[in-house]
C-alpha cells in the first residue's frame, strides 16, 4: 500500500519499540482490509511521553498503541477514559476523536478473544492465574466481565496478590502466596491455569512459576501469556501431561484485532494478524 497524503497513520508509542511485532501485524491487516492506513513505531523515552501525546494530536494521527513503560503514565495526559481502562488503571490503545483524545485497554479481552477464537469459553469457569503484574490486573477484569466462576491470583508475594484481588472488590476473586497449600487445592479444582508472568521468557527460557502438576485435573487449560518462544517449558510440561494448552501470541493478536477496530470501525482481520506473528516468530527463531 502507497503513503500518501490521505493515509491515516497509527503509531506505537514506547521505550524501547525496535523488537515489536505490531508494526508488520497492524500494516499485514490494513492491506488486507483495503484500508489507507499504516501503523509507525514512535520511540518515546519516559520524559517526553507529554510531547509525544501531544503530537497525536498537533500531527493528527488516528491514534496509537501504547506500550511499556507508558501504559499508565500516558493516562494523564488523555481527554477521557474508558471505564475498562480505569478500572484496570492502564492504557494501551488512544483513538483521535476530532482533537479529543480517548483511552482504551484491550490486552484482557485480547485474551478473552483469543480463547473465544479456539472455542474455549470462560462461563462459569474456575481459574487460577500465576503473576499479580500489570499482564495480570487486565486479564482478571476480562474474565470477570466474560463470566468466570472464581479467579485465584497466586503470586510470588501474597501481598500483592491480596493487594491486587482487592482491586476488583468482588468475591470472586481471592489472593494467596504460591507457596502456600491452598495453591494445590485451587490447582486441582481449576478449569483453566494461565502464567501470568515474566517467567520462561526469552532469553530465560528455563524459568517456570512453581505449579503442582499431578494434582491438575485431566480437563484443564493451560495458557500462557508469553509468546516469545511460543512453546514455553511451562506449555511443554503441561502438554507433556496431556492438558490442552493455548501458546501466547493469541493474545497479542486479540487485543491488536481490537484495537484496529477502535481505530478503524471496521471488523479486523483476526487470522491474518495471528498468522502473521507466527511468521515473525517462526523468522526470529530461525535466525538465532
Amino acid at each position: 500500500m502507497k503513503v500518501r497524503g490521505t493515509t491515516k497513520v497509527v503509531g506505537l508509542l514506547g521505550w524501547p519499540v525496535e523488537h515489536s511485532m505490531s508494526p508488520a501485524m497492524h500494516n499485514a491487516a490494513f492491506r488486507e482490509a483495503g484500508l489507507n492506513y499504516t501503523y509507525v513505531p514512535f520511540p518515546v523515552q519516559p520524559e517526553h511521553l507529554a510531547k509525544a501525546v501531544d503530537a497525536i494530536r498537533a500531527l493528527n494521527l488516528a491514534g496509537a498503541n501504547v506500550t511499556i513503560p507508558h501504559k499508565v503514565a500516558v493516562m494523564q495526559y488523555l481527554d477521557e477514559i474508558d471505564e475498562d481502562a480505569q478500572k484496570i488503571g492502564a492504557v494501551n490503545t488512544i483513538v483521535n476523536v476530532q482533537g479529543r483524545l480517548v483511552g482504551y485497554n484491550t490486552d484482557g479481552q485480547g485474551f478473552i478473544r483469543s480463547l473465544e477464537e479456539q472455542g474455549i469459553g470462560i462461563k462459569a469457569a474456575k481459574v487460577v492465574l500465576m503473576g499479580a503484574g500489570g499482564a495480570a490486573r487486565a486479564v482478571v477484569a476480562a474474565l470477570l466481565s466474560a463470566g468466570a466462576a472464581s479467579v485465584t491470583i497466586a503470586a510470588r508475594s501474597g501481598d500483592k496478590a491480596n493487594r491486587l484481588a482487592g482491586h476488583y472488590g468482588s468475591s470472586a476473586v481471592t489472593g494467596i502466596d504460591w507457596q502456600s497449600e491452598v495453591l494445590s487445592r485451587r490447582l486441582a479444582e481449576c478449569d483453566l491455569l494461565i502464567n501470568a508472568t515474566p517467567l520462561g521468557m526469552a532469553p530465560a527460557v528455563e524459568k517456570i512459576p512453581p505449579v503442582n502438576w499431578p494434582v491438575l485435573a485431566s480437563r484443564t487449560i493451560v495458557c500462557d501469556l508469553i509468546y516469545n518462544p511460543l512453546m514455553t517449558r511451562f506449555l511443554q510440561q503441561a502438554k507433556e501431561r496431556g492438558h490442552r494448552v493455548v501458546t501466547g501470541e493469541g493474545m497479542l493478536a486479540g487485543q491488536g484485532a481490537l484495537a484496529f477496530q477502535i481505530w478503524t470501525k471496521t471488523a479486523a482481520p483476526y487470522d491474518v494478524m495471528a498468522g502473521n506473528l507466527l511468521q515473525q516468530l517462526k523468522e526470529q527463531q530461525e535466525n538465532c
